[in-house]
């Protein structure tokens, strides 16, 4: 493979077999990283690195297989990157999606908290002190301009009351955004930094899981509304590779600009407790 600005760093991304993740795997490729791609399917994994490694000839990229809806399956996945992985230079927590109904996981915990927030809290916790000592490295969090006009009731994080799909999934992209920016003051002077970003509205298969008028519904939004994958991958890579903004912390990027995300998503004593609240749920 030819050089570029990733030559001999190791990225790891969550969610890589589609969408966005597909997307940065394969820029990432192309700007030279070795690839480490999580996902849930084995098949799905199995099929990308072999097309990845057809498109980027002398591309090194493994898979590692994991249900990010369970905490103990994002726990052995740390210990498994942590074994495969002598560093780690980037960490992008993309995984996600949204779930008309409720159903809880097995440890008891909202589907889209535990994967849209949790996997990413309790994986870069796992994987903090890798990307410390192989800084300066960046963990970039996948949110979503979704976050307005949300707020946390922490009361209630796993929306038991007056449950939708929507309600849920704002939530997450806020608790995204609260988690950056406390992760990222939690960071200072490691010479690691973290950031999150909004996508845009992208034609991937999110919302594909469900059935019935949502899934009609996000079906249509998307045919008339959404931007290409590509187009919505290029924030991701932005954030996850470009020189210029080496050293930025804590910011929330749409289109390759910062942008202030909500007041909500400024609260820093917010920020504070939800750390504190999924450290207390993730056993840490």
């Amino acid at each position: 493979m030819s050089g570029g600005i990733m030559t001999g760093k190791t990225v790891v991304i969550t969610g890589a077999t589609s969408g966005l993740g597909s997307v940065a795997a394969g820029r990432m490729a192309e700007l030279g990283a070795k690839l480490i791609l999580v996902a849930r399917d084995r098949a799905k994994a199995e099929a990308m690195a072999i097309l990845l490694r057809d498109q980027h000839p002398g591309l090194d990229a493994e898979i590692h297989i994991a249900d990010l809806f369970s905490l103990g399956q994002v726990r052995r996945l740390a210990a498994d990157l942590l074994k495969a992985a002598p560093r780690i230079d980037v960490l992008i927590n993309n995984a996600g999606a949204i779930f008309a109904k409720r159903e809880t996981t097995a440890d008891g915990l909202e589907r889209t908290f535990a994967l849209n927030h949790m996997a990413y809290f309790l994986l870069t916790a796992l994987l903090l002190d890798r990307l410390k000592a192989s800084a300066p490295a960046r963990i970039v969090n996948v949110a979503s301009e979704a976050h307005r006009n949300a707020a946390l009731d922490f009361n209630d994080l796993q929306t038991k009351r007056n449950y939708s799909g929507w309600l849920a999934y704002r939530r997450s992209k806020l608790a995204n955004i609260l988690f950056t920016r406390e992760l990222a003051r939690r960071l200072e002077g490691t010479n690691v930094t973290a950031n999150c970003l909004h996508p845009g509205f992208v034609a991937t298969s999110f919302g594909d899981n469900n059935g019935g008028p949502f899934r009609l519904a996000v079906g249509l939004a998307k045919r008339f509304m959404a931007i290409s994958q590509q187009q919505g991958g290029e924030t991701l890579v932005y954030a996850a590779s470009a020189p210029e903004i080496a050293g930025l912390s804590g910011v929330y990027f749409d289109k390759n600009r910062p942008r202030e995300p909500s007041a909500a998503a400024q609260d820093a004593e917010a920020a504070k407790r939800l750390w504190n609240a999924s450290g207390q749920l993730a056993s840490l």
